[in-house]
């Protein structure tokens, strides 16, 4: 079914942020300035490992109203595509494992076998590790930039009250928030439209996933859910 969203894409054939840039919620999360939605044009096909498996998996999305454009398999990596693993972890079913080194996210699932993500992860090393639960979990979240970010970046005072969910969101589709002991961490895991960041370093810390992904993921975890962020020891 046809929407005011989709009529636009199809108007446009690209969406850009104007200087916002992927920016994330919360203080614990901000992308990386110079990366922009410069073309989320629906893949055409012709890349190297353009199956029709993942051109289904990546292809173009209408979830509660709002358009995810077809991920370009050509810009990222097949090992960060998702599929179905042995189960690295050892973690009993339905945790989440983020390897902050290799760019992975697991969802455990039983049988000794899990699902992995690709993720993207901050420039300078993730700032937070160790177990947390998803307390929350939100479908088209809102973004609220920090007071230090507005500071910072006086154009984003617009959105001080908050920017509403939408594919140009910096928070994506989805996104899950980790506590610890009660406390909320300021890290989430979270979707971007900007899938080409995925399996590299371009935030200020939180896990980010192509939008595909995180709705995915979202509708296996469940709130109170397990998740354990480390660096490497997986493959």
């Amino acid at each position: 079914m046809s929407t005011n969203n989709d009529r636009a894409l199809s108007r446009r054939g690209f969406l850009s942020i104007a200087g916002i840039g992927a920016l994330a919620a919360a203080s614990g999360c901000s992308s990386s300035s110079r990366a922009r939605i410069a073309s989320l044009t629906a893949f055409a096909g012709g890349g190297s490992y353009g199956s029709s498996r993942y051109q289904a998996i990546y292809g173009r999305m209408v979830d509660n109203g709002e358009v995810i454009p077809a991920v370009n398999l050509n810009r990222v990596p097949e090992q960060f595509l998702r599929r179905e693993v042995a189960d690295p972890t050892g973690e009993r079913p339905g945790t989440v494992v983020v390897d902050t080194d290799a760019k992975f996210a697991y969802y455990v699932m039983p049988g000794g076998r899990a699902m992995r993500y690709g993720v993207g992860v901050g420039r300078e090393g993730f700032g937070w590790s160790g177990r947390a639960d998803v307390r929350m979990k939100r479908i088209w979240p809102t973004w609220t930039p920090p007071r230090e970010m507005i500071q910072r970046k006086p154009e984003l005072s617009e959105y001080a009250g908050g920017m509403p969910g939408g594919i140009m969101n910096p928070l994506g589709a989805r996104a899950l928030y980790l506590f610890q002991g009660g406390r909320d961490t300021l890290y989430r895991l979270h979707g971007s439209p900007e899938y080409w960041t995925i399996g590299t370093n371009e935030s200020s810390g939180c896990i980010r996933f192509m939008n595909q992904d995180i709705i995915d993921l979202y509708d296996r975890v469940n709130t109170g859910a397990p998740v354990l962020v480390r660096s490497g020891v997986y493959v």
